[in-house]
């Protein structure tokens, strides 16, 4: 039996959620294609999905298979495509993106790119955590810090100033911070999924800090300032609507760390699609426009 049918129909019911629904995008009955992961799984003697009236869900097994099935696809329509000439990038292209940057800046700019480019799915994986481009199938990440992997090629998109800030209120009550290390005696709302845990970076220093408060988003984190539970930390941009109507405040301005840049990062051992740098150059280009982001 073909092997690549067999993953072309594995890999559209992972994407589309179901068998029928994979059926109706590659034009083939539905009984085939729950027939065909069938035989995929038993060549493979494993498990690849487990099914339900409701929902299909993939193993653990069928995570990293799909991840691998997922880039043999791409290489082959890659491949194919670069024979073509003035071809529109087509397929499925997986972005992971950070909350807080996702919402306020990444999501307005979808339509337009979908417009721009209507062969073309995006699948954005929204979430905080650390993603493997290596293991779990994306093409592209939107990191926030300095590259550290020799795996990983990055394109720069912009730069932004991380701020300390506090509500009117908080600095009414408890004074406000003069320099880095009085931070120790103020309470700080702790972004668990920051990099450096509850280290604060300055200009010249790291500052441990403490608080009642931990939370593990970035709004989170907004909202607590701005309810005063304590002094927080993160990218100026976050906190725009409170420093705009003056219910929050920058401190500690003159101790700034260095901008923080953000770059879109990919396997560099793995053959960048058409779809990816169209999806690199639209991001580059419309944030470019953005001051906030240009810092």
């Amino acid at each position: 039996m073909d092997r690549f049918l067999l993953m072309t129909c594995f890999a559209r019911a992972v994407e589309t959620g179901s068998f029928s629904a994979a059926a109706r995008d590659i034009g083939i009955g539905q009984p085939n294609v729950s027939r065909y992961v069938a035989a995929l799984e038993d060549h493979l003697q494993t498990r690849l999905l487990n099914r339900s009236t409701r929902k299909l869900v993939l193993t653990p097994e069928g995570e990293r298979y799909y991840a691998e099935v997922r880039r043999i696809l791409d290489a082959v329509s890659e491949s194919e495509m670069s024979l073509r000439e003035n071809v529109m990038p087509s397929g499925l292209l997986r972005v992971a993106c950070p909350t807080a940057l996702s919402h306020m800046y990444v999501m307005p700019l979808v339509p337009g790119f979908l417009q721009r480019y209507p062969d073309l799915e995006l699948d954005l994986q929204i979430s905080d955590r650390f993603v493997n481009l290596l293991d779990e199938g994306a093409e592209l990440a939107i990191r926030i810090g300095h590259l550290d992997s020799s795996s990983l090629r990055a394109r720069r998109i912009g730069s932004f100033k991380r701020a300390c800030v506090a509500s009117t209120g908080y600095l009414e009550k408890r004074g406000t911070p003069q320099v880095p290390s009085d931070l120790k005696h103020h309470d700080c709302v702790i972004y668990t999924l920051l990099a450096s845990g509850a280290t604060w970076r300055f200009k010249d220093e790291e500052i441990p800090v403490s608080g009642r408060i931990r939370v593990n988003s970035p709004e989170a984190s907004r909202e607590s300032v701005r309810a005063g539970l304590g002094i927080g930390q993160g990218p100026a941009w976050l906190f725009e609507d409170g420093l705009r109507s003056g219910d929050l405040q920058i401190i500690l301005d003159e101790f700034s760390a260095p901008p923080v840049p953000m770059q879109i990062v990919y396997a560099a051992n793995r053959l960048v699609s058409k779809r990816a740098i169209v999806f690199m150059d639209f991001i580059a280009e419309e944030f470019a426009k953005i001051p906030q982001l240009n810092t």
